[in-house]
């Protein structure tokens, strides 16, 4: 059947503008009840989120119970045992990830900015958890090079999103085949539609490249700010 309809209207494109504009309408509703319909985090998550929201310059960058469950589901899921979280902050989501690693499980995050890492490490302190977290402050691609190939069961990207492209192909390289890479904010806030700044291009950039890669099966999923699920495909070689 031709997809145009009659006066020349694209009937996919009459589609997508109808569920943009229902979902600028329901968004925020929406937010707010996968939240209740989401099981609650540990308390201390549920702190640092607290934090996080009160006491931090960017109370959007927490990551929050929606995330952090989806989070900790996949790491579940994929049998993850070696987890690496690009850009910890305050430690959300390297903490939720460990919470549900096995005891022998290891988690690397890695900060840049060294305020932010002793807030991260002063809540991984107080948890059981903490033992499983390794805490690296630095430059995450000098930190990311030094890591073996093929090693990595689950890698989670959510720093400067100027380096996404090159957190990707490092991502790529450390993971094993089969493994998860997760990539937070791949909406970025909307802007990617149209870009007329770095980060939105650079974003915008790094989708297409996930895209275009046949090494990998990806799905885009609009949980918050957006998530790219990729997964490393095993080859049928």
């Amino acid at each position: 059947m031709d997809r145009k309809l009659a006066g020349g209207h694209d009937r996919q494109s009459d589609n997508a503008a109808g569920i943009f504009c229902f979902m600028d309408i329901v968004a925020k509703e929406a937010e707010a009840y996968a939240r209740d319909h989401t099981t609650p985090m540990s308390e201390l998550l549920e702190e640092v989120e607290h934090f996080t929201l009160t006491r931090t310059p960017y109370p959007s960058m927490v990551t929050g119970r929606a995330e952090g469950r989806f989070l900790q589901l996949a790491a579940q899921l994929s049998g993850a045992h070696y987890i690496v979280d690009i850009g910890t902050f305050t430690g959300y989501s390297a903490l939720a990830m460990a919470e549900v690693l096995a005891d022998d499980g290891r988690l690397l995050t890695i900060e840049h900015n060294p305020d932010h890492a002793k807030i991260a490490q002063d809540f991984f302190n107080r948890s059981p958890s903490g033992v499983k977290i390794n805490l690296r402050i630095g430059d995450a691609l000098d930190i990311l090079k030094t890591l073996p190939d093929e090693k990595t069961d689950l890698v989670f990207i959510d720093a400067d999103k100027q380096n996404y492209c090159a957190y990707y192909r490092e991502s790529m390289r450390i993971l094993r085949t089969g493994g998860l890479i997760l990539a937070d904010n791949a909406l970025w806030y909307g802007k990617i539609f149209d870009p007329k700044d770095d980060e939105a291009r650079a974003m915008a950039d790094f989708n297409e490249l996930v895209n275009a890669d046949s090494r990998t099966e990806k799905l885009f999923l609009t949980i918050r700010d957006g998530i790219y699920l990729i997964r490393k495909r095993i080859s049928t070689d």
